[in-house]
Parts: structure tokens; sequence; C-alpha cells
């Protein structure tokens, strides 16, 4: 009993900032996974993950102007993710190239931009802060942020969630009975450029967007009902918190890759396992007209 409670409460109990990180990944898991979810239905998943270093040259002139400060890069970060996500649709509207296309450019640009602009002022362990993130290094101010942009998110889901089903269910049937529509899909793409901002404090530019995608990947394996999916992403994205902070403090390496790295493992499993189009659901030989 005592080795369990050294191997998986002791990190929690004697430390604050063992605490600090497993309360702003889980923060960001309860409210990024669910947003996964409806990237994956809404087949944006690519777009997630675009827009994800798509941040990272407004955060970057945040921190060239005020260095390591939360509020710069949060504002630099949240207006690049804007202005990539507008400018990309424009593009893809006024000319012959498809929007993942545009995506993908306007992707590779702010990524190099950013890397570039990091470089230029700062050293490489800032630019690999900016990559990378540090999870145990959340101060109150991040850890309110966090917490903040998880309750909007969480609120601008439920008040969302009708029409983001409907629309990704059945896109053109929404069109005709109401204009709810496009408003829908603005709000909601706000919603993912916060909840990326915030994944970058913590984890990175590089995995933020894996804190929504894998756990969503995964909870697909197991349902196909959309509430249900958004309620399994959502632990397991914390539960990956949990135990990536685990393994990190017992081995040593890295906290935010180990998150993602077991947000992998619960996926791969998922794939094998999962009972709504897992592998071994779908080899398993069928009886007559079973569905």
């Amino acid at each position: 009993m005592s080795a369990l409670y050294d191997l998986f409460f002791a990190p929690f109990a004697e430390f604050e900032f063992m605490r600090r990180a497993l309360v702003g990944a889980m923060a960001l898991a309860l409210a990024g996974a669910p947003v996964g979810v409806f990237l994956i239905l809404r087949r944006m998943s690519l777009t997630g993950d675009a827009m994800a270093h798509a941040i990272l040259p407004g955060a970057a002139i945040g921190y060239l102007v005020a260095g390591l400060s939360l509020g710069a890069m949060t504002a630099g970060g949240m207006i690049a993710g804007f202005v990539v996500a507008i400018a990309s649709g424009a593009v893809a509207r006024a000319t012959a190239l498809r929007e993942d296309a545009s995506l993908a450019a306007f992707y590779l640009i702010s990524l190099a931009l950013g890397v570039t602009i990091v470089s230029l002022k700062g050293s490489n362990i800032d630019l690999l802060h900016v990559l990378f993130g540090n999870v145990l290094a959340l101060d109150d101010a991040t850890l309110l942020l966090l917490a903040a942009i998880a309750s909007l998110t969480l609120l601008g889901l439920a008040a969302l969630y009708r029409p983001l089903v409907m629309e990704t269910v059945d896109p053109f049937f929404l069109a005709s009975v109401s204009r709810a529509g496009a408003p829908a899909q603005l709000l909601f793409l706000g919603i993912v450029v916060m909840n990326l901002v915030a994944g970058f404090h913590a984890l990175g530019t590089l995995m933020a967007v894996g804190i929504m995608m894998l756990p969503a990947a995964a909870a697909r394996f197991w349902s196909a009902d959309i509430s249900r999916m958004v309620v399994i992403a959502a632990g397991f994205g914390l539960a990956s918190s949990y135990l990536g902070l685990v393994l990190s403090y017992q081995s040593g390496a890295p906290s935010g890759p180990l998150v993602i790295l077991v947000a992998g493992v619960i996926y791969l499993v998922s794939m094998v396992l999962g009972q709504a189009g897992g592998l071994i659901r779908l080899l398993r030989p069928r009886h007559h007209l079973e569905a």
C-alpha cells in the first residue's frame, strides 16, 4: 500500500509544482478533448494542428516586446490564430487554392517566422520553452488563465452544442432551417484558438494540439454517440494528464511529451480494443444480420 502511495500520490502531496502541473494539465484536457471531438467529426483534425503552429509568430512578437509575459504572449497568440484562420479562408475563396492547402501555406510561414523571431532575441532555452512549454513551471496567473479558458470553452460548447452537432451530422439541413451555421463555425474556431493558446503556455506550440486530438481520436473507437464521445474524450484526457505527470516524476523525463505519449498509448489501445470500430471488433466474425 505504501508503494502505491509513493508511486501515485506522493508526488502531488509533497510538491506544490506537481499539484500546479496537474491542475493545469487537467484544465487543458477537460476543455480541449471535447473540442477535439468536434474537430475530428468535422474533418478538421489537420486544421487544429496547423492553427497550433499558426499562433507561434503572435506569441513570438509578444515575447519580443515584453519577454516571457503571460499577457503579451497570450494576446499575440490569439491575434495570430484568428488572422491565419481568416486569411486562409479568404485566400481559398478568392483563388483556386483549396482551404487545406492555403492553411498549410500559412502554417509553414507562421512556424518559420515565429522560430526566427524568438531566435533573434532569445536563447535556445527560450526557444525550447516556446516550442515545448513547461507544464511544471505554471504560476498562479497562468493557472487562472487556463481555468478561465476552460470555463469559457465548456460554456461556449454548451451554448453551441445543438448547431455544432446538427452541422456536423447534416450541414445542408441546418442551412435550410437556420442561419446559425456560419456564426457557430466562427465561434467554434474562436474556441479552438483559445484552447491552443492555453495549451501553448503549458505544452508549447508543438504539443498543444496533442491533448485535444489524441483523447478525442481514442474516444471515437468506443462510441458513435457524440455526447458519449465528449465524455469519454475528457476522461481519457484527464487520465493522460495524471499518468503522464506520474511517469515524468518517476522517470525524470519531460512532463509535456510524456502526457502526450500516454494519450498516444490510450489511442493505440483503443484502436485495437475499441467497441465502435476497433481492429478486434472489425476482424471478429459476425453472425448473420449482426450490426
